[in-house]
């Protein structure tokens, strides 16, 4: 495979002469740019995003901060991601995330734009103070899934996913109401699950349904986990009679349990998720909704925009109240950072049912 050397070389002119003609620059005679062309197409060279940015100073490459990206909500935004850059210039660089530690090694490195041009973030609250050095450093940030300040944000409201999941519980006459979710305390600091516990609590409080903290699980987003878990509510003289789940993975595995205890599905037990990921059409998991793969897309898209900006600004240097790459408003005020809030959904399967007058736990 050709490199920008081999290019270089065949044209007799130096590699930077190279990659201003990558970069479409000016400052390259008519002559010259025609060699470069030709060697380019003889040698069918395709250039890296380290060349095209030799002249520029950029990498010509995203970010994508992303932790456990094997989860199937991951996999489906990133999806997103991939087809809102189809058409542009930009490659796409994963930063999988496993660790608090990873995460903070991440942040730090991608500071500069020697690794990346622009950052999207997904599902990862950011730190406060990682955040602000890479806003006041100029590195245009997306938040995804996740919230910071004085950055663009795609968001869903999961308090109200909550309230959404448990309303239609109630309505179904379900009072003994179970909720799973991840540990609210846990060191990624992501808020979601507990935030759809909240709407939880608000509905059942609303509804005078009375709370049991015995019906409130946590655990991790894992299937196997989830099963272990319901086993418990649901071997128990007074199980419930539905349960609200914070992620369709966690749903799978009450279904997997309520198999495990003779339970029938919806008849003994209805079951709400929270995602509608791929398999949840497949096992027919009554859940709430949010557009996965459109907040990838947007996601991007925004962060695209952004760099649109950057790119037709003036280099100026970065200031306490302004990032480099926010567009002024008529006065020359900052405007406040974009924030799209995609509405979330009920996707009724069968799964759920309304409640029998029956004896519960026999």
């Amino acid at each position: 495979m050709a490199t920008i050397s081999d290019v270089a070389a065949y044209a007799g002119v130096g590699v930077g002469t190279v990659s201003r003609v990558l970069n479409k620059s000016t400052k390259v005679a008519e002559p010259t740019r025609s060699r470069v062309l030709a060697a380019i197409e003889v040698l069918d060279y395709r250039p890296s995003p380290l060349a095209r940015g030799l002249s520029s100073g950029r990498s010509h490459t995203l970010g994508l901060l992303v932790p456990f990206f094997t989860h199937a909500s991951a996999i489906e935004r990133l999806r997103g991601v991939v087809a809102g850059l189809h058409n542009s210039h930009y490659d796409l660089v994963l930063f999988d995330v496993e660790s608090p530690m990873q995460r903070d090694e991440h942040f730090a490195a991608l500071t500069g734009r020697d690794r990346a041009d622009g950052l999207l973030v997904m599902s990862l609250p950011p730190p406060a103070v990682e955040l602000a050095r890479m806003v006041s450093a100029g590195v245009p940030v997306v938040l995804v899934d996740a919230r910071g300040a004085g950055v663009a944000m795609v968001v869903t409201d999961d308090v109200e996913g909550g309230r959404i999941a448990t309303r239609h519980l109630v309505e179904l006459g379900h009072e003994r109401i179970a909720f799973m979710g991840e540990p609210p305390d846990n060191p990624f600091g992501f808020s979601s699950s507990a935030l759809r516990e909240q709407g939880y609590r608000e509905v059942l409080d609303a509804n005078g349904v009375p709370r049991d903290a015995r019906l409130v699980a946590y655990g991790a987003h894992d299937r196997e986990m989830a099963r272990r878990l319901a086993t418990k509510w649901l071997t128990a003289r007074d199980r419930p009679t539905a349960v609200f789940a914070s992620s369709d993975v966690q749903a799978t595995g009450i279904l997997a349990a309520a198999g495990d205890s003779g339970l029938r599905v919806p008849d003994d037990l209805s079951v709400v998720g929270f995602d509608d990921i791929e398999i949840s059409s497949y096992v027919g998991l009554t859940t709430v909704r949010q557009p996965l793969f459109e907040s990838g897309r947007i996601g991007v898209e925004l962060l695209l925009s952004a760099l649109e900006v950057d790119r037709s600004r003036k280099p100026t240097r970065a200031t306490k109240n302004q990032r480099p790459w926010s567009p002024p408003g008529p006065h020359g005020e900052v405007p406040e950072p974009i924030v799209r809030e995609l509405p979330l959904e009920l996707v009724l399967r069968t799964t759920t049912a309304r409640l029998e007058q029956r004896t519960v736990g026999v």
